[in-house]
């Protein structure tokens, strides 16, 4: 299984939204508590977070793949949790 980074900033609504997001999705689905998840506060990691090619969060990569930048809908995390466990 694939470890997802997943860039946010504390404040950000959309970084909070996409966290309830993830929690609710793990509710429904245990498998997705297997993936390790190593979440990355770019204002605190800046090194890491600027060595990736992205603007907004919250972004989400998998390896080194970019699955998904800026706002992000229940179904979009959906998808970036199932590509991590295929």
């Amino acid at each position: 299984m694939k470890q997802l980074l997943y860039f946010k900033l504390a404040q950000c609504p959309y970084c909070r939204q996409a966290d309830r997001w993830l929690e609710e999705l793990m509710e429904e689905n245990p498998e997705y508590r297997n993936i390790p998840i190593r979440t990355v506060f770019e204002d605190v990691e800046k090194d890491l977070a600027d060595s990736y090619d992205y603007y907004l969060v919250p972004t989400f990569f998998c390896g080194d793949e970019k699955l998904h930048e800026g706002i992000a809908t229940k179904e979009i995390i959906r998808n970036v949790l199932n590509f991590c466990i295929e």
